[in-house]
């Protein structure tokens, strides 16, 4: 993917610490439980941008759902990654209201 205003689903994922390894982040996108803007996702592969809202269902079997704000630039450390991201879960409280 040559577009630098998107990346990768299973990476975005997993650079943000929404999944735990690229292959959790590969094989939920695979799964058919996961969607971008309200269409069902079944390739890892597919571009993320900034503005898309992903719904998923995260371990324990919750629905998260989150809008990108940004692409990161590697997996760095929890607060790094949480900047690229908005909750929208409802019932979860957000740093950054």
């Amino acid at each position: 993917m040559t577009d630098p205003a998107a990346m990768r689903l299973d990476r975005f994922l997993w650079w943000s610490r929404l999944s735990a390894s690229r292959n959790f982040a590969r094989a939920l996108a695979e799964s058919g439980h996961l969607r971008i803007d309200g269409r069902r996702v079944e390739r890892a592969h597919l571009p993320v941008r900034p503005g898309n809202i992903l719904a998923f269902v995260a371990h324990g079997g919750r629905v998260r759902v989150v809008r990108v704000d940004a692409l990161p630039h590697r997996r760095g450390p929890p607060a790094e990654a949480q900047g690229c991201y908005t909750e929208l879960t409802p019932g979860t409280p957000s740093d950054k209201d």
